[in-house]
């Protein structure tokens, strides 16, 4: 049966080969006995056919016994070696491909984490995790199954080709023709399956589209009683998937039969011919049961080169889309200012240690010299404009400061930028105009992984890791003891509904929290957040998913967390943003009020009726 092939061919074949020849090269010994291995395999039964001719002519229509002894007995352990290097070069050809796919894997993996938001923000999830499954997984199959199946059917037709010239070329005009019309074929499939195997690959990942969201949204589904309708749906799909699988199949399926069949017909006009030669005295029978047993078996190899060498491309298909990743820039991060653990002195100087004192300052690389900054949590805008797209600027001249321990709130419709301007402190975009500073130096000078060392945030989408309650908490500082585990979760108020599941803080987390209610899985974010403990902590929506009373019974808690730290929040509900220092009222990425509760309210402005409910932003 053919195997199936995608169609999906590389676009730029010689640069995916040199890419992928990186990766073989770290296993180029072991590559290299396989490739010895797989020639000593192949050219044992081009050997082993062609002695057919001495055989028959030299000893057993002479009747020499003796000598058809001896040449068998070499024949045997000629027979025996190509075993032993058949099934070599298949077992080191496993460690090698996995070996080469290990490290494709990690380099993946390890470019995934330096890749900047943006890269992700542009592609759906699905496709990012078909680098990381169909297309290595393809890829690891091809070096297992292909690589080296290849390079032997190569050796087979050449060499095949090459000797049935040699034992009789009036023979091989005929065996010519006949291939010719198998390869004619097999250009012609390959064509047709490929053309319907892009809509299988099409309607295959629509179906798969469709139960992944069926599954994730089967509540809603109940819910609303639409399971007739998504069952119908589903056959819609799985109909066309259908007639899809049947063009393909019926095509790569043909092509086998067709080259066996046309390779029968072949046999038989040789073997007739043939015949005849011998008899007239034209051709040694030796000459002629060689020259048979050639012909019947290069079907195989032809038919396994083609098939093999269209799913070796499919493969570079999928390592040129990994490597399109791999060529991607990484998240930008030039910052040379790092943060250091300091001892503050008697006389209030600061120097550098190795232990932890609870002190921190910025380690700031001067012309005269290092420079330590005090880490306090001082952030400012100074006419900041950026765009997630340069023609669309979703902020627009943002100037605003939030002076170490002041409680800063941003309020605003969905899309005003409340989100954006939290998320171009942490870095995760760059802006396109304007200064961000913190503590005074430019956030472009420091760090990236130093700076968000520095922060903490609790998002809107709590985003919970498969394992203990006790390690999500702890994700927030690695270090952490347990007590310390207890008591951020004691200050985010969790510690009550931990103890009273099954396990406490053993209990076991899967699915994102799928066992969790959504306020018990925020109130964890909460507790993360919390022992991680920053100078600058971000609340994006951080009780949104929390009731009013569990909200109230938090408060004392995110007060104490809040104590001394500078907070950014984003809320809907204006109630929890009274106590802010300055509250900011955004509207299509402009900052069109500012002030205090009791501010804004004696403006009788925009935050006046959105706090009594008479304007809402669009």
């Amino acid at each position: 049966m053919a195997r199936p092939i995608s169609g999906a061919k590389p676009k730029d074949f010689r640069y995916t080969w040199k890419r992928l020849m990186h990766f073989l090269a770290l296993q180029k010994y072991l590559l290299l006995l396989v490739g010895v291995l797989v020639i000593i395999s192949a050219g044992v039964e081009l050997i082993g056919t062609y002695l057919l001719k001495p055989i028959i002519n030299e000893y057993i229509l002479p009747a020499d016994l003796s000598g058809l002894l001896a040449v068998l007995g070499f024949m045997a352990l000629m027979y025996g070696g190509g075993v032993a290097a058949t099934y070599g070069y298949t077992q080191i050809m496993v460690k090698a491909a996995q070996k080469i796919v290990c490290e494709i894997r990690n380099a993946l993996f390890a470019k995934m984490q330096k890749l900047p938001l943006v890269f992700f923000d542009s592609r759906t999830h699905g496709d990012t995790m078909s680098r990381f499954t169909n297309d290595i997984d393809t890829l690891a199959e091809a070096l297992n199954n292909s690589f080296a199946v290849v390079i032997k059917s190569f050796i087979q037709i050449t060499g095949t080709l090459t000797l049935i010239v040699l034992l009789n070329w009036q023979l091989s005009i005929i065996v010519l023709i006949c291939y010719l019309l198998m390869f004619a074929y097999i250009l012609y499939s390959s064509r047709r399956s490929k053309y319907y195997y892009h809509f299988q690959q099409k309607h295959l990942g629509a179906l798969n589209g469709f139960v992944e969201e069926m599954v994730e949204g089967a509540k809603v589904v109940k819910v609303f009683h639409h399971e007739r309708e998504n069952l119908e749906a589903f056959a819609k799909k799985n109909k066309e998937l259908r007639n899809a699988a049947i063009g393909a199949l019926t095509y790569s399926g043909s092509m086998v039969p067709i080259v066996v069949s046309i390779s029968y017909v072949n046999y038989a006009i040789v073997a007739v011919v043939g015949g005849f030669m011998a008899v007239k005295g034209w051709s040694d029978l030796g000459s002629l049961a060689s020259y048979l047993v050639f012909v019947r078996q290069l079907a195989m190899p032809i038919n396994q080169f083609t098939m093999q060498s269209n799913f070796l491309l499919s493969a570079m298909s999928g390592a040129e889309r990994i490597f399109e990743v791999l060529d991607q820039k990484d998240e930008i991060d030039e910052g040379k200012v790092t943060l250091a653990k300091v001892k503050i002195l008697d006389d209030g100087t600061m120097i550098e240690c190795n232990e932890t004192t609870g002190n921190w300052a910025w380690r700031h690389p001067r012309a005269h010299g290092v420079e330590l900054v005090p880490l306090k949590g001082d952030v400012r805008f100074a006419h900041v404009t950026f765009g997630y797209q340069s023609s669309h600027p979703v902020l627009k001249d943002i100037s605003l400061f939030a002076k170490p321990g002041q409680k800063i709130a941003f309020v605003g419709a969905t899309g005003a930028g409340k989100t954006t301007i939290t998320n171009l402190i942490n870095r995760f975009y760059e802006i396109s105009s304007g200064v961000i500073t913190y503590d005074g130096i430019d956030i472009r000078l420091i760090d990236k992984a130093d700076l968000r060392r520095s922060l903490s945030i609790v998002l809107q989408d709590t985003h919970l890791f498969t394992g203990t309650i006790a390690d999500n908490i702890r994700y927030g500082n690695l270090e952490a003891s347990d007590e310390e585990v207890i008591a951020a979760a004691k200050l985010a108020n969790a510690h009550s509904f931990i103890k009273r599941l099954p396990k406490g803080y053993d209990t076991m987390i899967n699915g994102d929290g799928g066992n969790l209610s959504s306020g018990q899985r925020q109130l964890l974010a909460i507790a993360r957040a919390a022992i991680h403990n920053p100078p600058v902590l971000i609340l994006d929506e951080a009780t949104s998913s929390i009731d009013t009373h569990t909200e109230k019974l938090i408060e004392q808690g995110m007060d104490a967390l809040m104590e001394n730290r500078t907070v950014f929040v984003i809320a809907h509900r204006l109630s929890t943003v009274r106590n802010a220092q300055a509250i900011m009222v955004l509207d299509h990425g402009e900052i069109i009020e500012r002030g205090t509760h009791e501010e804004l309210l004696a403006q009788k402005g925009v935050y006046y009726q959105l706090y009594t409910g008479q304007f809402e932003l669009e």
